[in-house]
Formats: C-alpha cells, structure tokens, sequence
C-alpha cells in the first residue's frame, strides 16, 4: 500500500503539473481537495480520467468521490480495493 501512496503522489503531481510541489512535499492523510496543495475541482477531473485510465478505476458519482479524495492515503485504498474486486 505503501508503494501505491507513493506512485499516486508523482502522478497527481505529473497530472496536475504542479511546478511547486514535491511528491514528498504531499502529506498522505491531509486532505486534498482544498488542502495544502490547493486542489479545485478542475484538479479532480483530471485525476478522475487519470485513475480511469491508468487503474480502470471508476469514480462516478460525487459522494463516491468525496470519499476518495479526501486524501491520498483514502485514494490509495479506494485505488487497491477496486483492483482487488477486478481480480477475482
């Protein structure tokens, strides 16, 4: 799980080209959306099509994806429980 946190902090990074954030400047438990790093909701779109299309994680609906943005830790769960039902 660890290696997933780590993976989803260079992509939200590399998605969201964010010049002046670090992945280890991106607290895993903080909250994202309106956090340190300031995400808005353009910034959750393109990670929506970035799981999508990266994980075949699908968020559709918004109480779904409140949960999974909460935090790249809560992301990172949402991410490794979907491919856990993907593969049985």
């Amino acid at each position: 799980m660890n290696e997933l946190v780590r993976e989803l902090k260079v992509k939200i990074v590399e998605t969201l080209n964010l010049i002046d954030v670090l992945p280890k400047d991106i607290d895993e438990e903080a909250q994202l959306i309106g956090g340190d790093i300031g995400l808005d909701s353009i910034d959750v779109l393109e990670l929506v099509m970035m799981l999508e299309k990266d994980y075949g994680v699908k968020i559709d609906s918004k109480e779904i994806g409140v949960k999974v943005f909460a935090s790249v830790r809560a992301l990172a769960e949402y991410v490794h429980h979907h491919r856990s039902e993907r593969n049985d």
